[in-house]
């Protein structure tokens, strides 16, 4: 009696894990994450989400020619012109920072939403397999399947046991069919976001050539303005001294920071302490990838006065954005702006020699940073009294500027 209850148990043990192995979808492919009600719901809140970056997108663009409406009423006093001015470049400098932040982090999600989309789509391969070998056993074994498996026992119980089996079985069906329909959809949304995601990608590259060109256009339009008033002033001697009182204030501003910076070494070594000391090394060129020199370090026809002065340092040409390099080692003494030289840094390499960074678009260093040869610190720009993208790189010894060229070949 025992024996034949045993061969009745193998017997359904048997069939229990032929189905199951029939079921359960076990064909080869790879392992992937199971598709939920929630997975599908977080797909859709990322196409809306990116469906609004796309809508906004647009918007958020430099009204470039409003911004020239408003500075027209700051024309009459160039000084508060060039600021402003650069102020709105400065907005859309941070703008184009923006976007090409959010260009970044769409490449890596489109990268992101196409693996899922490669994950679902073999997940949908897979169930359709098994539900195709579903299908194909119980077309074999049609009704007699049921049958064979309901009354392939001789007591109620048992009877009623292979019911509830049967019943199981049923609905492990509904359940895979059910969960082929969610993969199917989430292959549907992953098609969808990755669309929008190119779409917002685009969008956003878009918007970066519409802000450069807006830069562009502000450039343009404070280098003609600053040719214009330099030209309508009747007395050529106004302009002049005009121009000469502006090359003052930033000596006076150069040379203040040069004191502050004699007062600290002066305290330094009452202490004993050891101030910063220039071991007389060659300097990196600062603007790397861009040899052409568009002014001249010495005396030279000044470009708008069309009288001769002296210009205090090496303009090197440059695209708007171009790193700028710190030439040494050094201390950050001034990372600021100012109406004429715009944003500038100012570097410490110790024993009386400084080197100074003018027309900056944007400053990655502040005041008391410790900064090394070769270290990015700012981008070229044309802020402050600048007729276009360049940096103006000067070199001071002991409270006079000398040729940067001593320190560069």
């Amino acid at each position: 009696m025992k024996r034949d209850i045993k061969k009745k148990f193998k017997r359904i043990t048997c069939v229990t894990l032929c189905l199951a192995f029939v079921l359960s979808g076990a064909v080869p492919g790879p392992s992937v994450q199971a598709v939920t009600s929630e997975s599908i719901r977080e797909k859709e809140r990322e196409i809306e989400k990116a469906k609004e970056q796309v809508s906004g997108l647009k918007s958020s663009l430099t009204d470039v020619e409003k911004l020239k409406k408003e500075l027209e009423q700051s024309k009459n006093d160039l000084t508060a012109y060039v600021q402003q001015l650069d102020g709105q470049l400065a907005d859309i400098q941070e703008n184009i920072a923006q976007y090409n932040t959010m260009i970044s982090e769409k490449e890596k999600e489109i990268e992101e939403t196409a693996r899922d989309l490669d994950e679902a789509q073999a997940r949908q391969e897979q169930q359709y397999a098994a539900m195709k070998k579903r299908i194909q056993f119980m077309y074999e074994r049609s009704d007699s399947f049921y049958m064979e498996t309901l009354f392939g026992t001789n007591s109620i119980a048992g009877i009623v046991n292979r019911a509830d089996y049967i019943e199981a079985l049923s609905r492990y069906d509904r359940d895979k069919l059910n969960e082929y329909v969610e993969t199917r959809k989430y292959v549907e949304l992953c098609k969808e976001e990755l669309e929008v995601e190119k779409q917002l990608l685009d969008e956003a590259r878009e918007a970066v050539e519409q802000e450069e060109a807006n830069v562009n256009s502000l450039i343009g339009e404070k280098e003609a303005q600053i040719v214009s008033v330099s030209g309508d002033i009747a007395n050529k001697e106004a302009a002049i001294k005009e121009y000469e009182g502006m090359i003052a204030q930033e000596n006076a501003e150069i040379a203040a920071l040069e004191k502050a910076v004699a007062e600290e070494k002066a305290r330094l070594e009452a202490e004993n302490a050891q101030a910063r000391i220039y071991n007389g090394g060659m300097f990196a060129w600062p603007c790397p990838g861009y040899k052409r020199i568009s002014d001249e370090y010495g005396n030279r026809m000044h470009p708008i006065l069309g009288v001769e002065k002296f210009h205090n340092g090496l303009d090197m040409a440059a695209s708007s954005g171009t790193p700028i390099l710190a030439a040494y080692d050094g201390d950050v003494v001034a990372a600021d702006y100012s109406s004429s030289m715009g944003n500038y840094i100012m570097i410490n390499h110790g024993s009386g020699l400084y080197t100074i960074y003018m027309h900056c678009s944007a400053l990655y260093v502040s005041k008391g940073q410790s900064v090394s040869k070769g270290q990015n610190i700012a981008a070229v720009g044309s802020t402050g009294r600048s007729t276009g993208p360049h940096l103006h790189f000067s070199v001071r010894l002991n409270g006079n500027y000398v040729s940067p060229w001593n320190y560069l070949k």
